[in-house]
């Protein structure tokens, strides 16, 4: 009898990145096992763990990668970027210099990930708002100058989590769909041409349930 988590149509590799102690440990938790843990400790090296959900009646497996924020572990992350397609850049909406090193984090991206990695912006610890140090305007703003998404959530109340997580699964599904169709529409025009993008899933003979995989494991 077949594993019914392996029964899906996209895998998409989304990683977490930012500062240590932001919270991205207790987002992948709340997300994919509903849990929180108040004493949760750094991250040593990378974890990852998934979620299926559905988008426009196909199967969507996330595969969410965390890795430690720490510099001492900044080695593993140019590898952890392989493959990803979706990226949640993470500030603590209460540490102002969380926010100031998003910058720094949102070039790593750049220099190390695919270039059409789709990034959303989250300011976590949303719950935190009578410390709040980093305006939401302020992160919106920079979010709009550099073309990202942006979202405040709490890992600890669960505020906008599952949005958080759907919205960038759910865009990355829209631009994956409509490269396909592209890459269809130019394959009928050039059968000899097969070049396959990092970040779309190759298809067979587009049957419907057939395991699509855009990204590999390490």
């Amino acid at each position: 009898m077949g594993n019914r988590d392996d029964d899906y149509d996209f895998l998409f590799k989304v990683v977490l990145i930012g500062d240590s102690g932001v919270g991205k440990s207790n987002l992948l938790s709340r997300f994919t096992r509903n849990e929180f843990n108040l004493e949760s400790k750094s991250t040593i090296g990378v974890e990852f763990a998934t979620r299926s959900i559905q988008v426009e009646g196909k199967t969507i497996k996330a595969q969410i990668w965390d890795t430690a924020g720490q510099e001492r572990y900044r080695a593993i992350t140019s590898a952890y970027y392989r493959g990803a397609v979706g990226a949640l850049l993470v500030y603590d909406i209460a540490k102002h210099l969380t926010y100031e090193n998003v910058e720094r984090w949102l070039k790593e991206l750049r220099d190390h990930a695919d270039n059409n990695i789709v990034i959303m912006l989250l300011g976590n610890k949303s719950d935190l708002r009578h410390l709040r140090a980093v305006p939401t305007d302020e992160a919106h703003a920079f979010a709009e100058k550099n073309s990202l998404s942006f979202i405040e959530t709490s890992a600890l109340d669960s505020t906008n989590v599952e949005e958080a997580f759907k919205n960038i699964l759910a865009e990355i599904y829209r631009i994956v769909s409509q490269k396909q169709i592209a890459e269809r529409s130019a394959h009928d025009e050039s059968p000899g041409n097969n070049v396959v993008d990092i970040s779309v899933p190759p298809t067979t003979d587009g049957q419907r349930g057939s395991k699509l995989q855009c990204c590999q494991n390490l």
